[in-house]
């Protein structure tokens, strides 16, 4: 594959574009700031994996904490920003300043001194010495320092302003709705330093133990060459159809997310090649960069890595990692496909043609037996393992692990020796020109063996049900080997020789992969260090709960003003915030209020719904004008203007920004509390509405829409999301009982498992709640008996109203956070009505008229 450099950029800008996002733009030529910036990323990496890995914990060598393990993770990474980030513009990139070793130097003191004198400070908690305070608060500016020259100004001055808000919370200029009694500095340093509150809270532990291990094992995949595999595969499979391409662009930043949290080293890494030849099919400077950029952001929310972030809400939902991905793979995969769909539509409009082919076309016929023979093939294979696996554990026990190694090792040999026969892929093929395009027959063969860390990771999680971290762990070491033996392997297969130079070459390829995983981690590292005082700021003040009556005040009490505020909210954040450090912040402060108020508007909101509407519209803000950096990444290649570029993949990426609020309304398409079966439908049903609601937006479906026909069109689209809306308008939901008649209800019905209760009452804090919940109950013995062993909730009734009388320690009612003396004010019990689906009827009846209306146009 080759290719000419026609880009408006050079590829070494393009580099240090990345350079400057993600690993650190400073290149400095003296042997001493060479060796550190080689020797330390490694040792940091190779430190993760020892923490990661299970001999630790088994032989009691090197054991350390969460908090110690933290506080050296924080180190490496304060001293590497330092180290690789420039403190400004005009710092040398050449060299390192004495003042950036000695900021570096103390900065890891700081932070590793939570490991140094983890004994002292476990024997005087809550009563700092001098020396305690004087390193909290110098660790905590060179902290933010190193958050600014790693990620820019943004989250250092947000960050700042929720200091400010702990020390100068009394202050008369603050609006009396939230104000608080403020903290002295003692206070104020041990909750954010030397406790896991603050810097060393929840999101550095999770940067700590799973991130570190899965962004390194993308950058380890990466070096393989795996990123150059999924492009080539997505040209080969797509580039002779309409807007090729740009349809190639979306498949390949699909594949690439898969391993990659950075929305814009993916627009980079994919965009150098995907970009030029967008526009060499017809598709402009801008229109050509938005494709890229809507289909590069929409990675990050690609299970399994989702910027660092799924691991962020195993912590915050209290939901396991394999339900985090279960709920985020059908939004991103049908985001993925109506970009597709939208792509299609522009190249329609255009009158677009694709690549031209290497071979003869084959009849639609062919290709649909040919995917089906494939299809069929991989899930017979997909059965056969997980069976041969099975098999082999049952018969063999104990000594099954060493069995199934030297199976992963034969299936990666075998692959390997497959692989050999093709020619390896160019992997400096960005720098060429396609003359035609790439055998599929030809090009997957070359990289069958990436699958197998691939399938060894998707095995642990989804089978095994390992945790992430030591899931990533053994998918590195698998990764390592694959890194080292490759070459010399292909070398011995093809009989080539010289396999002792392919040896170093292997080890050298391993070395910069750990290097670069570990300067890729510089980033999210002190992003999730800063991001820690403001959710240290939030523990420690309860401005949460202050932002739950501001927020309330503002929106009225409704809902939907209120998902637009949040919405609105996460956007300016996200505007110079990286993916992470956005939903860290949103979601401290935000995520609970929404549950609340909804709660108060009837609506029980499952908390994973609202953490991921959060993420949603925080990747959002890498694509909005002015600020959307993987907006100015793309238009730096592709030549056009980047504001513009930015409008186009906003009004491209509506469909994202559509899906978290049917998040809320509509948690089917999350897939909580629905089989298999009901999965499928939903797929399919979601799928369609996305598709037509792109055609409308688009204003082409099957030609020209008109105005009435997009409209009609929208309105099949909302029916599909939200058939329950209208069915709402016919027959309520639910019939209201009041509180007194709770008891007689319930033992009246002996098969009931579930009760919806409105309750209201004062909080400790003084605020009044009202609010909808659902609690579980027993089907034995009378009401009050159902009651309290289901949900751990005793009533009383007084004065004709029904009271909270007693609440059981770690019940259900407790965990809702209900409280003593609350009235009951009425339940809820489900109606009995049609299933909403029927309303999917006429709304595909409604498409079909308009898709023959436009057909007919079209023979006319």
């Amino acid at each position: 594959m080759t290719m000419s450099s026609s880009q408006p950029i050079s590829t070494d800008k393009l580099d240090e574009m990345i350079a400057e996002a993600d690993t650190g733009k400073r290149a400095p030529k003296g042997r001493i700031a060479i060796a550190i910036l080689f020797f330390v990323p490694l040792c940091w990496s190779l430190f993760q994996l020892w923490i990661g890995s299970p001999l630790p914990s088994q032989f009691g060598i090197g054991f350390l904490n969460d908090t110690q393990s933290r506080a050296i993770h924080l180190a490496f990474a304060v001293l590497l920003a330092f180290m690789a980030f420039p403190a400004s513009r005009k710092s040398p990139l050449h060299r390192i300043p004495y003042l950036d070793y000695i900021f570096a130097v103390t900065a890891a003191f700081c932070a590793s001194y939570l490991f140094l004198f983890n004994d002292e400070l476990a024997t005087r908690p809550g009563l700092p010495t001098t020396m305690d305070i004087t390193v909290a608060v110098i660790g905590l500016v060179l902290t933010l320092e190193a958050a600014r020259r790693a990620l820019g100004p943004p989250l250092m001055v947000v960050a700042l302003v929720f200091l400010a808000y702990v020390f100068f919370g009394d202050s008369t200029w603050l609006p009396e709705v939230i104000r608080w009694k403020g903290a002295s500095l003692g206070k104020a340093m041990t909750h954010m330093w030397l406790t896991t509150e603050g810097v060393f809270g929840i999101a550095l532990g999770v940067s700590s133990g799973f991130v570190f291990l899965f962004v390194l094992f993308g950058a380890l995949l990466n070096q393989a060459g795996a990123g150059n595999y999924f492009i080539q595969v997505a040209f080969a499979l797509l580039g002779h159809m309409r807007g090729g391409p740009a349809k190639a662009a979306v498949l390949s930043s699909a594949m690439t997310g898969l391993i990659s949290g950075s929305s814009i080293a993916n627009v980079v890494t994919t965009g150098t090649f995907t970009i030029p030849l967008m526009k060499k099919v017809g598709f402009s400077a801008e229109k050509a960069g938005a494709v890229e950029v809507s289909s590069s952001v929409n990675g990050v929310i690609m299970p399994p890595v989702m910027g660092a972030v799924a691991f962020l809400m195993v912590e915050y939902v209290g939901i396991p990692y394999i339900d985090v991905v279960k709920h985020a793979f059908l939004p991103a995969t049908i985001s993925y496909i109506a970009l597709l769909y939208i792509v299609h539509l522009e190249a329609l409009k255009a009158n677009m043609k694709g690549l031209p082919r290497s071979t003869p076309a084959r009849r639609f016929k062919d290709q649909l037996l040919r995917t089906g023979i494939i299809t069929a093939s991989l899930l017979i294979l997909t059965g056969g393992l997980y069976y041969l696996v099975s098999t082999i554990k049952w018969l063999l026990g104990d000594v099954a692990n060493i069995a199934l190694l030297l199976l992963v090792v034969f299936g990666y040999i075998a692959l390997l020796y497959i692989s050999s026969k093709s020619d390896d892929l160019d992997l400096e093929s960005t720098q060429g020109e396609i003359v035609k395009l790439p055998i599929f027959a030809n090009i997957y063969r070359s990289g069958l063996y990436y699958l197998v860390p691939l399938v060894l990771l998707v095995w642990f999680l989804m089978v095994e049900r390992k945790s992430p971290g030591l899931s990533a762990f053994w998918a590195c070491i698998l990764m390592a080997f694959i890194l080292f033996s490759q070459r010399p392997l292909k070398a011995f297969f093809r009989k080539q020789g010289g396999l002792l130079k392919e040896v170093k070459t292997g080890a050298m390829d391993l070395v910069d992969g750990l290097n670069t995983g570990a300067r890729n981690m510089i980033g999210i590292g002190v992003a999730t260090a800063a991001a820690g005082i403001i959710v240290g700021t939030v523990t420690l003040t309860g401005v949460g709960q202050v932002m739950a009556e501001f927020i309330e005040l503002i929106s009225g009490g409704v809902l939907i003003i209120m998902l637009i505020m949040v919405a609105l909210i996460s956007l300016v954040l996200g505007m110079g915030l990286p993916t992470t450090a956005n939903y860290i912040v949103v979601s401290s402060l935000m995520a609970s209020v929404v549950v609340e108020l909804g709660a108060q508007s009837g609506l029980i909101v499952p908390l994973i719904a609202v953490h991921m509407f959060v993420f949603y519209f925080g990747i959002m803000a890498d694509v909005t004008p002015p600020v959307g950096l993987a907006s100015f990444a793309a238009a730096a290649i592709s030549g056009g203007d980047p504001i513009k570029t930015g409008f186009t993949a906003f009004f491209y990426s509506m469909r994202t920004a559509l899906l978290p609020f049917l998040f809320i309304f509509n948690t089917d398409l999350l897939l909580i509390n629905v089989t298999w079966w009901q999965g499928i439908v939903v797929f399919i049903v979601s799928l369609s509405a996305m598709l037509i609601f792109a055609a409308a937006t688009q204003g082409y479906f099957f030609a020209k829409s008109k105005w009435w026909e997009s409209t009609l069109l929208i309105l099949v689209a909302f029916t599909l999301f939200r058939p329950g809306f209208w069915l709402d308008q016919v027959t309520p939901p639910f019939e209201h009982f009041q509180g007194t008649q709770m008891a007689q209800y319930i033992d009246q019905h002996p098969d009931l498992t579930n009760l919806r209760m409105s309750v209201q009452g004062e909080s400790l804090k003084g605020r009044w709640i009202e609010k909808t919940i659902n609690l579980p109950i027993t089907q034995q013995g009378n009401a009050s008996t159902r009651l309290y062993e289901g949900a751990g909730l005793k009533t009383r009734l007084e004065n004709n109203k029904v009271y909270i009388d007693n609440l059981l320690f770690g019940g259900v009612a407790e965990q809702q956070k209900l409280d003593f003396d609350w009235e009951i004010t009425g339940f809820n019990i489900e109606n009995q009505r049609p299933a909403k689906e029927w309303f999917f009827v006429p709304a595909f009846l409604l498409a079909l008229w308009v898709a023959r209306r436009q057909k007919k146009r079209l023979v006319k």
